[in-house]
């Protein structure tokens, strides 16, 4: 069991439990602004085949967009999983398991979104421009998301990139 004396972690003075309340609430901010990119991209993806060019679309497209649509609907429900966690265990002090299965959530959430993200770039260059156009510019967004999402984060968690002000 935990200390409930209030430890100082990185210059704040909290108690476990606080620390873990801190930590859900932060979860559950950053939650919203994924919800946000998933619900637009879904939103994006469900109103394509009411389009009339929707109909001109080859074979490799469908398939193509019918996987961002499963994508999405994936995304979606790891966006709502931790809420649903949440709700199912508040109340029985495990904070600790939901703050963690909520952070391996939302790396999955992250994951979803830089794949449909890449994703429907590669559909709509494939329409407007030409397939290899796609593959070219849909690797490319997948390589910046790749640096933004994953490695400037392990960059700046490194020992020693931290900077105090002065």
């Amino acid at each position: 069991m935990e200390p409930m004396d209030p430890v100082d972690q990185g210059g704040r003075r909290e108690t476990p439990a606080e620390r873990l309340d801190r930590k859900f609430a932060d979860q559950l901010q950053e939650l919203r602004v994924m919800q946000t990119g998933a619900q637009l991209t879904a939103g994006f993806l469900l109103t394509l085949p009411f389009q009339e060019a929707f109909d001109d679309l080859d074979a490799f497209q469908r398939g193509w967009y019918l996987g961002l649509v499963l994508l999405a609907a994936l995304t979606t429900a790891l966006v709502l999983t931790p809420v649903a966690v949440h709700r199912r265990l508040s109340g029985r002090h495990v904070k600790e398991l939901i703050v963690d299965a909520t952070h391996w959530l939302m790396a999955g959430v992250l994951g979803c979104l830089a794949l449909l993200v890449s994703g429907i770039t590669v559909l709509i260059f494939d329409v407007v421009v030409d397939r290899s156009a796609a593959l070219v510019t849909g690797s490319v967004v997948a390589a910046v998301l790749l640096v933004l999402l994953v490695v400037l984060p392990l960059l700046l968690s490194a020992p020693g990139t931290h900077r105090h002000p002065r």
